[in-house]
């Protein structure tokens, strides 16, 4: 089995629309991860049925008991996130700031206060349009720990792999370099880097690549959106150059993604021949690349 993460130093570069449209060319024999939990949106291109779904706890959020609580103030004075609040001599804690440490509940001599394990989501097992099956999760607005939940993904689509015995993982990672990152990273054969030419996704691109390196991990990339700007296209190619990053394929831009989109379509599956073929090439040197890899094992 092998694993392929697909991921960007930054927002906007492409980075699901190219891991669904792979998601589309491998068909049943590939297995889809939506490791994007805090922004996920590949269930968009792959019609997801929702079938099974769980909540996910993680991570503590201290509750204060008004009927308790003596307003002894212990724990505004130790909390160092400032979660606590003050109204009208009552003692709250903004859930917000609240970073789940449990000091303030040692502390207080009335035992006043709670840990309270806290929902920060719901995965979900889905058969998608391809015939194959893709884990997927939605993180709650302003709940933190998404890199746990990403492992919690990525655990439930291996299992899902090695009872279909399917060939293929594909995983759609966050943007960034971030702990979701490092958890979508964790066990991959091979990643694909999805950078545009612009400053910032060169210097994104030299970031996410440090990280990649880090845990030895062979890379290739793809430059969408090219022809935007040559001469940092160009830029990016010397640096793959120097750091010995596969070249997957330069795609031009073409309004044709968003089209797609509005449609709720991949670029595999979109009705234009020229960006058919070009994902179909690019689907190909990638499975080129990670047979090379899982060769070498």
């Amino acid at each position: 089995m092998k694993e392929i993460v697909i991921i960007s130093g930054k927002g906007g570069t492409g980075k699901t629309s190219i891991a669904a449209s792979f998601g589309v060319l491998g068909g049943k024999d590939v297995i889809l991860a939506d490791c994007d939990v805090d922004a996920a949106d590949m269930h968009l291109l792959l019609e997801p049925d929702f079938e099974n779904g769980e909540d996910f706890y993680s991570g503590k959020l201290a509750v204060i008991d008004q009927e308790k609580c003596t307003s002894c103030g212990d724990c505004g004075e130790i909390c160092r996130f400032d979660a606590i609040r003050v109204q009208d001599g009552k003692y709250s804690v903004d859930p917000l700031n609240c970073e789940g440490c449990g000091y303030c509940s040692k502390i207080c001599p009335e035992q006043a206060i709670e840990d309270i394990e806290q929902h920060v989501g719901r995965s979900f097992i889905s058969a998608i349009k391809t015939g194959s099956i893709m884990a997927h999760a939605k993180l709650k607005i302003g709940a933190d720990n998404s890199g746990k939940f990403v492992a919690k993904v990525k655990n439930e689509a291996q299992r899902i792999a090695r009872e279909k015995n399917a060939d293929m993982i594909i995983v759609d990672g966050s943007p960034g370099v971030g702990c979701p990152v490092v958890s979508s990273l964790s066990g991959a054969d091979y990643v694909v880097l999805v950078t545009e030419p612009s400053i910032s996704g060169l210097h994104d691109l030299r970031r996410i690549h440090a990280l990649v390196k880090k845990f030895k991990i062979k890379s290739g990339c793809i430059i969408n959106k090219h022809d935007l700007n040559p001469h940092i296209s160009e830029a990016i190619r010397e640096f793959m150059s120097e750091e010995s990053i596969d070249f997957i394929a330069e795609i031009p831009y073409d309004e044709v993604f968003t089209q797609a989109m509005i449609q709720g379509k991949t670029m595999a599956e979109y009705d234009d021949k020229a960006m058919q073929q070009l994902m179909n090439f690019c689907w190909e040197k990638v499975n080129y690349y990670v047979n090379q890899v899982k060769q070498k094992k």
